[in-house]
C-alpha cells in the first residue's frame, strides 16, 4: 500500500460513491464525468492494494474492506475540513457550516427553539439542517457528510463508531383530525382501523418495529390501506382533509394536539416510548460554536419535554 498516493479527490469520490450507491449519481454530485469517478476509484484501489467497491446489479456497493475503509475515510475528510476551518477566518465566522441531521419529530419539537437560543449567542457560525430517516442520517454522519444527528437511539449494531447522549423519551401516537369517526365514544379502535387509510412510518425507520409489534399485540397484521411516509408536511395536510389515521412520534404533532386540530386516539402506545438524543462520531472534536450549539439543543429539549 502507498499512502502517499492517496489524495483528497480519491477520498471524496469514494465517499460520494458510497453515499449514492452509483458512480453516475456520484459523478453528477461532484460535477465530473462518470469515467473520471471510475478512474479515481481505480487509482484509490491501486494505492490501497485491495478492492473497495464492487458491482451490485446496476449500481455499486462497498466490499467488506471498503466498509472498513469508509469509517476512516469519513473521519479523515471531517478532520481535514475542521483543520481548514480553524485557520480560514473571516472575522469570527467559520465558512464551513455545522451540519445537523434531525428527525421530523426533532425538527418540529426541538430545533426551532434551539436555533433561536443559538442565534442569541452571536457566534455567527453557519448552520445547515437536513431532515430524513434515521438510517440515512446516520450513514451521512458516518461518512462525514453530517456533524451531528438529533433523533432516536439506533439499534446497537448501527451505533459502531458513534456515541449517544440522551435528551428525553418520546412515544408514538395514533392521531386523527378533530371530528374523526373513531373519536365516537365506546369503540374498539383496532377493530375499525382497516376502514381508514393509515399513514405509517417507513420500514427503515427506527419506530416501525415498535408499531408492527403493537399491531400484532392487538390482533392485527398490517393495515388494509397503508401509506408509508416520513413527510410531516404531507401528513399534516392529508390528515386535515381525510379520515386517515397517522401513526407518528408525538413531537411532530405537538402543536396540532395542543390547538385541538388533531386528537390522539385512546390507544396504549407506552411500549413505543424510546430515547431521543444527540448522536455523534466518537472522534468528534467540537469547535467552540459547535459546543454552544450542543448546549442550546440540550436546553431546547429540556424546555420542550
Amino acid at each position: 500500500m502507498s499512502e502517499g498516493r492517496i489524495r483528497f479527490r480519491h477520498l471524496q469520490a469514494f465517499l460520494e460513491v458510497a453515499r449514492q450507491g452509483s458512480v453516475a449519481r456520484a459523478a453528477d454530485f461532484l460535477h465530473v464525468s462518470p469515467p473520471a469517478v471510475t478512474k479515481t476509484l481505480r487509482e484509490l484501489e491501486e494505492a490501497l492494494g485491495v478492492a473497495v467497491v464492487e458491482r451490485d446489479g446496476r449500481g455499486i456497493r462497498l466490499t467488506r474492506i471498503g466498509e472498513i475503509f469508509l469509517r476512516h475515510a469519513g473521519t479523515a475528510i471531517t478532520a481535514l475540513k475542521q483543520g481548514v476551518d480553524s485557520v480560514r477566518q473571516d472575522g469570527a465566522v467559520n465558512r464551513h457550516p455545522i451540519r445537523i441531521g434531525a428527525l421530523p419529530t426533532v425538527s418540529a419539537r426541538v430545533m426551532p427553539l434551539a436555533m433561536t437560543l443559538f442565534l442569541k449567542e452571536g457566534t455567527r457560525a453557519a448552520i445547515k439542517i437536513v431532515t430524513g430517516e434515521n438510517a440515512v442520517l446516520l450513514e451521512q454522519l458516518r461518512i462525514g457528510a453530517l456533524d451531528l444527528v438529533v433523533g432516536r437511539l439506533a439499534a446497537p449494531e448501527n451505533m459502531t463508531g458513534f456515541f449517544f447522549e440522551h435528551l428525553y423519551s418520546e412515544q408514538v401516537l395514533f392521531v386523527v383530525r378533530a371530528g374523526h369517526p373513531l373519536l365516537d365514544p365506546n369503540q374498539d379502535v383496532f377493530a375499525r382501523l382497516d376502514e381508514f387509510p393509515m399513514l405509517m412510518p417507513t420500514r427503515e425507520s427506527v419506530i416501525r418495529p415498535f408499531v408492527d409489534r403493537l399491531f400484532i399485540t392487538n390482533g392485527m397484521t398490517a393495515p388494509a390501506t397503508e401509506i408509508e411516509t416520513v413527510s410531516d408536511s404531507f401528513g399534516r395536510a392529508f390528515l386535515r382533509q381525510s379520515n386517515a389515521v397517522w401513526i407518528i412520534s408525538a413531537g411532530v404533532v405537538a402543536n396540532e394536539l395542543g390547538s385541538g386540530a388533531f386528537v390522539a386516539l385512546p390507544v396504549n402506545t407506552e411500549e413505543t416510548k424510546g430515547p431521543v438524543g444527540l448522536t455523534m462520531r466518537t472522534d468528534t472534536a467540537p469547535s467552540p460554536a459547535f459546543s454552544i450549539l450542543l448546549q442550546t439543543i440540550r436546553e431546547a429539549a429540556r424546555q420542550g419535554s
